[in-house]
């Protein structure tokens, strides 16, 4: 499996904006991702609409509040507001 930072052109991702927040998004970092994914295996882990996160996160895009996490599947950003995953 590619790294999810390897599939994120470095010029799209200073374009790319939170859209609840407008501020800038970085990679997730591998210790971020880890305690992610024990949260979630934990049943602890909810997105923006309140639903319970199940599957387990394999890269993201973090806003720079770190309020949130945008998964990162099959080399596409889902940055799709109410699917936000919740860090906070």
């Amino acid at each position: 499996m590619t790294a999810p930072e390897a599939v994120i052109d470095p010029v799209l991702l200073e374009i790319l904006r939170c859209p609840q927040t407008k501020q800038p998004l970085r990679i997730a970092t591998p210790a971020e991702l880890e305690s992610l994914n024990r949260r979630i295996e934990a049943g602890e882990c909810f997105d923006a609409a309140d639903e319970l996160i199940k599957e387990p996160a394999a890269g993201g895009l973090v806003s720079q509040d770190e309020q949130w996490l945008y998964a990162i599947r099959d080399a596409i950003p889902t940055l799709i507001p109410t699917e936000a995953i919740r860090l906070q």
